[in-house]
């Protein structure tokens, strides 16, 4: 079994965030493979699936980025997982826009909600895929505002047409 969680923020309002590539990944993922629509259970989304030959499980919190934490700790008792089951998706700020980089250890960086996650779990040896945001043309925008800015029309077409393509391609190898 492999659980995937995509991390973002949930509402309307941050649909299209830079902090929510990891939602838009997941809904990405999921549209392309035929799979129904999440279900709620208790602070988090979840979609069940099967993945080369396998069970896979889609998660997007909904407990706000900077308690991802609480909700990962709940998914991992509910499927009765490991942490080697665990793959974190989620933007960062400091990588190029569109790249991805897989770890499978490592500080949060700068990133509340892996913080929160490597705090609740107590490890920083967790799988994850950061896919890159940083692309800031106006350098005077604080973190926070441009984490919380939308993606321009022609960074939706990159990741849709080739991060998200790039980014499945890494799940498969995984």
């Amino acid at each position: 079994m492999k659980i995937i969680i995509g991390l973002g923020n949930v509402g309307k309002e941050y649909k299209n965030t830079r902090h929510n590539v990891g939602f838009m990944f997941l809904d990405y993922y999921a549209e392309r493979n035929g799979n129904e629509k999440f279900k709620k259970r208790d602070n988090y989304y979840y979609l069940e699936s099967n993945f080369k030959g396998g069970k896979i499980v889609l998660i997007k919190p909904s407990t706000y980025m900077n308690l991802s934490g609480e909700a990962v700790i709940k998914v991992l008792k509910w499927y009765k997982a490991n942490l080697e089951d665990l793959i974190i998706i989620y933007d960062d700020v400091d990588l190029p826009f569109g790249n991805i980089r897989y770890r499978e250890e490592g500080s949060a960086g700068t990133h509340n909600g892996m913080k929160n996650i490597v705090t609740v779990l107590k490890t920083e040896k967790i799988k994850r895929i950061k896919v890159g945001i940083e692309n800031r043309e106006n350098l005077d925008i604080g973190l926070a505002d441009y984490v919380l800015s939308n993606f321009s029309k022609k960074e939706i077409s990159v990741l849709y047409e080739n991060t998200f393509l790039e980014l499945e391609e890494k799940l498969k190898q995984l």
